[in-house]
């Protein structure tokens, strides 16, 4: 299954590419509207892009009221990310959106490195909103925990029903004649291919700690990305970064994927799952 990456695709603005996924996943909404961060958001670096939204978005009763609608004419699963500064927020949010049968599962924004974060712990968090809701519960977490795979667990727990992995890790870019940051936040998300192989781990590390459906995500963008996921123990993964510079990237993507598979003799996707966690090594053909 393939999905974008939370907040890096407009689906009202490119609908043909959002249907072009298994389920689109909605910008993360908070109790309130957000203005976001001040401008300058967005900084390009050598290897991916620093972002400091901030978490704009129209509140809960705007994406219900004014968003929701348009995306269900999408025709495509629906995901809703949701954040907040408290677990009351995260137990509203939840509550809101349990009876909406439009949607299919809640994403839980628990580590969005651009906002302040929440005085409680991702477990604590993730039980205020399992307690609203009944929907399915994938839990989003940060590279930067000290103890990732204990976090996991904690959230499993808790009762979260996936794991979202990974979100962006804090960078900072200098203006190359000022020496200032290049975003009016200072310190940003970053993204991109550089974030691969911390994404990677954070899977591998988490599958074996959890088995937990995991939605892979961070620095894909080829077939050969994808496979790897799969292989450290992703069940999904999302495209990102990647969808900045190609909106192709999905049927792009999924081609690779394909010819990846069929190089070594695997039938599908659900073949290439786990192959990292297993004694006898996945070889190409001769």
């Amino acid at each position: 299954m393939i999905l974008n990456a939370s907040g890096c695709l407009d689906a009202l603005e490119a609908p043909e590419v959002a249907r072009a996924f298994d389920a689109f996943v909605t910008k993360t909404v908070t109790p309130q509207p957000r203005e976001g961060n001040r401008p300058v958001r967005i900084a390009e670096t050598e290897a991916g892009m620093l972002n400091s939204i901030g978490l704009e978005n129209p509140g809960i009763e705007g994406l219900l009221r004014d968003k929701l609608p348009r995306l269900v004419e999408l025709g495509v699963p629906l995901w809703v990310s949701v954040g907040g500064f408290a677990a009351a927020d995260y137990a509203e949010l939840c509550g809101a959106l349990d009876e909406r049968p439009e949607v299919t599962a809640i994403e839980l924004n628990l580590s969005c490195p651009n906002v302040e974060e929440a005085p409680e712990s991702a477990a604590e968090l993730v039980a205020a909103a399992r307690a609203e809701t009944t929907k399915t519960l994938y839990a989003k977490l940060s590279p930067a925990a000290t103890d990732l795979p204990e976090v996991a667990r904690a959230v499993q727990a808790a009762g979260a029903d996936g794991l979202s992995l990974v979100n962006t890790i804090r960078g900072l870019s200098l203006d190359e004649r000022t020496l200032r940051p290049c975003l009016g936040h200072e310190l940003g998300g970053y993204s991109g291919t550089a974030l691969k192989p911390i994404a990677l781990a954070a899977v591998y590390q988490c599958y074996r700690a959890t088995g937990l459906p995991i939605v892979g995500m961070g620095g894909i963008a080829t077939g050969r990305d994808v496979l790897e996921f799969l292989a450290a123990g992703a069940t999904a993964i999302a495209l990102g970064t990647t969808l900045f510079s190609d909106p192709d990237a999905p049927g792009r993507v999924r081609g690779e994927l394909a010819a990846e598979l069929a190089a070594r003799d695997l039938a599908g996707p659900e073949d290439a799952f786990g192959l990292a966690h297993r004694e006898e090594p996945a070889v190409l053909p001769k």
